[in-house]
């Protein structure tokens, strides 16, 4: 027997106890706090002591071990977890992260797991056609990061193509690249990252709605190109990260078209709308893009790190990532497939469409329209109650975000609010400024939050309020 397959008894007895651990945890979410106390030196303390009494016992193991992800975390499953887009997984998606870690399916060669292959593959056709790309491809990442950079990459491919070879050294002018001021940095950190430089990304004002000004656009497109520099890509936003504006993606489709722009949508939490029947036409536009970000594992459900980067051209993977190693195997030659290693960034890499696939097998298509449709009941809902109480609305989304503050609340005011509720580890918000002002941030990141959990942080905020007079 290998050391580290342990025996199967005993295999079988920690299994047993893990996983009656893992389903408390699971169905008693509201049960702990969502807030931790914060204190590095009791974390490093909880780890070295424990190594240092050698404990062999493997449930007392396994007790610290989630004891430490329970106690020192902010419990982002629960569902007074207002925060940032950090989800409740699906229990189907847990469920097929336990059959990849144990099957272990290779990702690089799609000879070594076909089936896994074909599941990403089918994914990332249906996701595409949702919107509105006649022949989609693309790929799963670990997230809105690398698909973002991937979209960064193919726009350079796209338009200097020498670049794959001779790099920006090649190049006879300066690329630059346009995102509004609320875009996620995970673009400027693509572009320091290609070799690009921060400067390279221009920033574009944005309006009242807190959306790209598509006028600004227009004419810094125009300012550059006469002082000799290269436009080449424009970023919008489908739901950006503190307000959750959606730019207009139609309008920025245009003008990205009349200038010969590689037109990518960052759509990690936003492009979920596509899944949508009726809601998606808030998306209108999109499929003018030539590439897409939606992040699986915001709001539909699955554990953190599986992204997608979509786009509308069939071969702009292949051509920007495609290389040769003589050691990987050869056995696909005869087929009309593409090897994932040479169709993104990573190499070796998990089988993250599962995280997707299993749910969808559970629940159907639908499943995840009524899980979107819920977010938005319950975003709508906490509004409503927030104005009714006299709070006011700072953001103007189609998405369930909202950010607030009372109506002659302080800077220092919204801080102390936010923190009375983070310490009361009944729930958990940030704050977020909106035209200079810092507001309170809640977003419905959890398909199990409820009535009674809206209500709960609109008293948890009325609480703080009277605390402060």
């Amino acid at each position: 027997m290998a050391l580290f397959d342990l025996d199967p008894v005993k295999r079988n007895q920690i299994t047993h106890y893990t996983t009656g651990i893992l389903e408390n945890f699971y169905h008693q979410a509201r049960a702990r706090d969502v807030s931790p106390d914060l204190d590095i030196h009791e974390v490093r303390a909880y780890i070295s002591d424990f190594l240092a009494s050698e404990e062999t016992d493997h449930k007392k193991i396994i007790d610290h071990v989630f004891g430490g992800l329970e106690k020192h975390a902010v419990q982002v499953t629960h569902p007074s977890y207002f925060g940032l887009f950090n989800p409740r997984p699906s229990f189907p998606s847990i469920l097929s992260d336990l059959i990849t870690a144990t099957t272990n399916p290779q990702m690089a060669a799609w000879t070594h797991n076909p089936y896994a292959f074909a599941v990403e593959e089918y994914l990332i056709s249906e996701l595409g056609k949702r919107f509105g790309y006649s022949r989609p491809d693309g790929t799963f990442c670990s997230g809105g990061a690398e698909a973002n950079q991937t979209a960064v990459l193919c726009a350079l491919n796209f338009h200097f193509p020498e670049y794959l070879m001779s790099g920006l050294h090649g190049l006879d002018k300066q690329p630059v690249l346009y995102c509004s001021a609320e875009t996620h940095h995970s673009i400027a950190k693509a572009a320091r990252m290609c070799g690009l430089g921060i400067n390279s990304v221009k920033h574009v004002a944005i309006n009242s709605r807190l959306q790209m000004d598509v006028a600004d656009l227009k004419r810094k497109i125009n300012e550059d190109k006469a002082i000799g520099l290269q436009p080449f890509l424009v970023v919008a936003t489908a739901g950006t990260t503190g307000p959750g504006s959606i730019d207009p993606l139609k309008e920025i489709g245009e003008v990205a078209s009349e200038n010969n722009l590689w037109y990518h949508v960052d759509g990690a939490f936003g492009g979920a709308l596509a899944l949508h029947s009726t809601k998606k036409a808030i998306l209108n536009g999109i499929e003018l893009s030539d590439s897409i970000t939606i992040d699986i594992h915001k709001w539909l459900a699955a554990p953190m790190g599986t992204g997608t980067f979509l786009t509308k051209h069939s071969s702009i993977l292949g051509s920007t990532f495609r290389i040769t190693a003589d050691y990987m195997p050869k056995e696909g030659n005869d087929f009309d497939v593409e090897d994932p290693y040479t169709h993104s960034i990573q190499w070796s890499r998990r089988s993250l469409g599962m995280r997707m696939y299993l749910p969808l097998l559970f629940f159907g298509w639908s499943g995840f329209e009524q899980t979107i449709e819920h977010h938005m009941t319950m975003g709508n809902l906490l509004a409503n109650i927030l104005v009714s109480k006299g709070w006011k609305i700072m953001n103007h989304s189609d998405l369930p975000i909202i950010c607030f503050k009372g109506k002659d609340d302080s800077d220092n005011t919204v801080r102390a609010i936010c923190d009375y509720v983070v310490k009361s580890k009944q729930a958990w918000i940030s704050v977020y400024p909106i035209n200079g002002e810092l507001c309170l941030r809640a977003c419905i990141t959890n398909y199990a939050t409820t009535y009674e959990d809206v209500r709960g942080l609109v008293h948890l905020l009325e609480n703080a309020r009277q605390s402060l007079n």
